[in-house]
């Protein structure tokens, strides 16, 4: 069986930090924590867990603090998390089959991420993270923000899944000001930084200088196959917002160039074609979206719903609007088998009901 070290940097987490170790204490082997400045009780919590606890100077930069971290571990391997992280029952008990399985060769297992969740707590956003790494020297932080550990090696895709449960929003100008200071100093934006600090400018609702920045980053054509899919997405919003509906349809197109149609853009092509009341159209790509293979694994983004529950929902209401009432009470049920509890559905189905006192569906 393997050994573990789990190794976190933290910093005013008190109101998560618990949850965080109490779910992952009896599946590591070894417990170091990073605080890298915190004013409030993170330590004192941290050290009800460990003796391991560390102060590392904060320098904007995440890779330094995580291989500071990494530095401390003495296993073989090597499990990193976020305070607001939680292992739920049946991923512990996949880690644990794992350590007692693994294979001395493998150098990284990757295990989902699941980032977002419905009202009833089931995901609805994820990807895959290298999790667990063999503790080597070759295998470090690299990025000020948005950190990554490259995997290289023997790749292992695990069953498992972490789940990030936020519990407050944190700085929303953090990265920004980051990104911002790296540009400042003169710092090489490599394409992967490129990327997200496109993406940064769109979540701070500066449109246009996102759309400057991912439009250069696709040009330069040196992006990650799933960064470009996911560029265009993000230049899809831009243009959106910025009123330019022909070049938010060109670019979702556009994505197809670097795979198969992901059932994400699919969705996005359905909703234009909805907006413009174009609803055979928008139910072609609906039915896109839903012969998507769900289980491909890329790395990549991936938003659940949009598998099924988006494009049914959507199938519903299309067909409505085309008065095939019968087929749209088909895709409704199809929702309510999926998230019962979901507003829409409840809404769809007291309309339904409408519908079947009156005859009109069966």
């Amino acid at each position: 069986m393997i050994k573990i070290s789990l190794c976190m940097i933290v910093r005013d987490e008190e109101d998560v930090i618990g949850r965080c170790l109490e779910s992952v204490k009896d599946i590591v082997d070894e417990i170091i924590i990073v605080d890298t400045g915190s004013i409030d009780k993170t330590k004192e919590i941290a050290k009800k867990y460990t003796d391991k606890v560390f102060d590392f100077k904060w320098i904007d930069d995440f890779s330094a603090a995580r291989n500071f971290s990494f530095s401390k571990a003495s296993n073989q391997y090597i499990m990193w998390l976020d305070a607001d992280d939680v292992i739920e029952q049946d991923s512990k008990n996949i880690i644990l089959e794992l350590k007692r399985n693994i294979s001395p060769e493998i150098d990284f297992v990757m295990m989902k991420y699941n980032v977002s969740f419905d009202s009833q707590g089931v995901p609805t956003f994820s990807y895959y993270r290298e999790r667990i790494i063999k503790n080597t020297k070759e295998h470090i932080w690299v990025g000020r923000i948005h950190e990554v550990v490259n995997p290289q090696g023997n790749i292992l895709y695990s069953d498992g899944a972490i789940s990030h449960k936020k519990l407050k929003a944190g700085d929303p100008d953090r990265n920004l000001n980051i990104f911002k200071k790296m540009i400042n100093d003169g710092e090489y934006l490599d394409p992967r930084m490129q990327y997200y600090y496109g993406r940064e400018l769109y979540y701070h609702n500066e449109y246009q200088q996102a759309a400057d920045v991912l439009s250069k980053f696709l040009e330069d054509g040196k992006g990650w196959v799933e960064n470009n899919i996911d560029a265009c997405k993000d230049l899809h919003r831009c243009f959106i917002n910025l009123g330019e509906k022909d070049k938010a349809m060109e670019i979702l197109f556009h994505s197809f160039l670097y795979d198969n149609p992901r059932s994400e853009i699919c969705c996005l092509i359905g909703k234009m074609f909805f907006d413009e009341k174009k609803y055979t159209q928008a139910i072609y790509w609906y039915n896109a979206a839903i012969n998507e293979d769900r289980n491909k694994i890329t790395g990549g983004f991936h938003s659940l719903d949009t598998y099924e529950f988006i494009p049914y929902l959507q199938l519903c209401v299309c067909y409505d609007k085309l008065r095939n009432y019968q087929k749209a009470y088909e895709y409704h049920k199809k929702t309510q088998y999926i998230k019962p509890y979901d507003q829409s559905v409840i809404y769809n189905e007291n309309y339904f009901k409408g519908l079947l006192q009156q005859g009109i569906i069966s």
